[in-house]
């Protein structure tokens, strides 16, 4: 069973090194691109690949080690906020364009 484990371990660490420099990838998107949404875009992108690779990572390692219901609340939790967040911060900007454009119906933004 110590090999099994230590197996187990070594892939989830390896997960888990991936969904960071995931991470660090989604950071470098989001200060070189120009406008919001393709800012937003490629961050939401690579962060939900990191975030399943860390759900992956805790349900191997969860599924060796102790199997309960904490590795199973990790991965509903990991998968339900990083596409909420990001559509959430759509919506604000959405929503704080069209009262800009309400605010001042004289510029056509040409």
């Amino acid at each position: 069973m110590t090999d099994l484990a230590t197996f187990a371990d070594a892939i989830a660490a390896v997960l888990l090194l991936a969904s960071g420099a995931l991470s660090l990838v989604a950071a470098l998107g989001l200060l070189r691109l120009p406008d919001f949404f393709q800012r937003m875009h490629a961050p939401a992108m690579v962060t939900t690949l990191g975030t399943w690779c860390a759900a992956l990572a805790s349900i191997i390692h969860f599924w060796v080690t102790d199997f309960g219901l904490r590795g199973t609340v990790v991965v509903i939790l990991l998968g339900l906020t990083a596409p909420v967040t990001t559509v959430m911060l759509a919506r604000a900007t959405l929503f704080r364009r069209r009262a800009d454009e309400v605010s001042d119906p004289g510029e056509t933004g040409l």
